[in-house]
């Protein structure tokens, strides 16, 4: 059993006199066995809550709890916790299997040949044999991280914590090791708390995930509930790409007036709006239809142009403006396989069951679309 607490975790730093807060009372709980990303853009306070979980920097208030025990004073190395760096940190003078010993040797009693079972046996899981007796400046990158992630495997730890491990590879490596390591977390099934800036990592990865902005919790949730259901403004914006597009909206009895079009609600989306007068009308890309021009049939068709399609292969990104000639207002996710040129017209339907609501002054969601609705609209396996 290894649950890993955060209860109202917070971190000040004293910049000459100023304190500057970069966690703001943080507070998750990760169950044994469960993968947690943390994301958030750059300067959101995720590397540091992960440090402070590491024991490399300290809490200034709050609770890290690891099995119901507070850990906020023990030193790094009486945590049982393994760290993987986003720069590897192996050292350069020692082969794989020195790198891997390492810790061990320092941190255990365990005798010469039971370190040396355990780094064969890690080599040999992780695809790594071969490279034991080499250096790190003799590997590749995607070979230094499997080093790096093996060094932390022998150690077997209660929790594994990982600082953007895969931002130094490639792209096409980087995908590959995402797949690997989600295998490795399943097979281990120890907790592990992995920080990233990347939403394709973080939705692909995780069994939750925990976005942080401003050193502040945003919202903890499966990556479907956080892309079908955010909480707030910014996680509707920061998860999807493309992102969701908002239109800022003045409600005006059972309609929705935005600077190009009027918005019509049933009653079921004018009661979820309650006393909010101010609201952001929200809809992902791919939840917008686009229709041949002259072909509106509803309320909540829109006659726009064309501006500029990014062919994406599977999927054309195609951005649209209500007048012709101006700026792209939002834009439309279609299959690869239509065609669609700048200058076309085209309406734009915008589905009341897709549609998210937020009220603009707070940034809280007022309306999601349903995730029973979402579900019985998707094929069956």
């Amino acid at each position: 059993m290894s649950e890993l607490v955060l209860d109202n975790v917070t971190k000040v730093f004293d910049d000459g006199g100023e304190d500057i807060v970069a966690v703001d009372e943080v507070s998750v709980d990760i169950a044994d066995g469960e993968f947690l990303v943390l994301v958030g853009p750059s300067g959101c306070g995720k590397s540091t809550t992960l440090r402070m979980i590491a024991g490399l920097e300290t809490v200034s208030r709050g609770e890290i709890r690891l099995d119901g025990q507070v850990i906020n004073g023990r030193p790094p190395r009486e945590r049982d916790i393994a760290m993987v760096f986003q720069s590897y940190a192996l050292y350069p003078h020692m082969t794989v299997r020195q790198n891997m010993s390492f810790g061990l040797e320092e941190s255990t009693e365990k005798s010469d040949d039971e370190i040396e079972s355990l780094v064969t046996e890690t080599g040999e899981m992780l695809g790594i044999s071969p490279l034991l007796d080499r250096k790190p400046g003799e590997l590749s990158g995607g070979q230094q991280q499997r080093v790096a992630l093996g060094r932390a495997i022998v150690r077997d730890p209660k929790v594994f914590l990982m600082d953007e491990p895969l931002s130094n590879l490639d792209a096409k490596l980087r995908s590959q090791m995402r797949t690997e390591l989600q295998r490795l977390q399943e097979d281990l099934d120890v907790t592990t708390v992995y920080v990233t800036h990347d939403q394709t990592e973080a939705m692909t990865m995780g069994d939750r995930i925990a976005i942080l902005n401003d050193g502040v919790l945003q919202q903890v949730a499966t990556p479907l509930e956080a892309y079908h259901q955010p909480a707030n403004l910014f996680v509707a914006g920061f998860i999807g790409e493309p992102s969701m597009n908002f239109f800022e909206t003045e409600l005006q009895g059972d309609r929705l007036v935005a600077e190009n079009f009027d918005y019509p609600l049933s009653q079921e989306t004018r009661e979820a709006v309650g006393d909010s007068t101010h609201v952001t009308l929200g809809v992902r890309p791919e939840d917008i239809e686009l229709l041949d021009s002259g072909s509106a049939s509803g309320d909540h068709d829109f006659e726009t142009v064309v501006d500029v399609v990014e062919p994406m292969g599977n999927e054309n990104n195609v951005y649209l403006s209500f007048e012709s000639g101006g700026d792209a207002d939002f834009v439309a996710t279609i299959t690869g396989m239509r065609s669609m040129e700048g200058g076309q017209p085209a309406v734009a339907r915008f589905p009341e069951s897709a549609i998210h609501l937020f009220d603009t002054d707070s940034g809280h969601a007022l309306k999601n679309r349903s995730l029973d609705e979402l579900e019985e609209t998707e094929p069956r396996l």
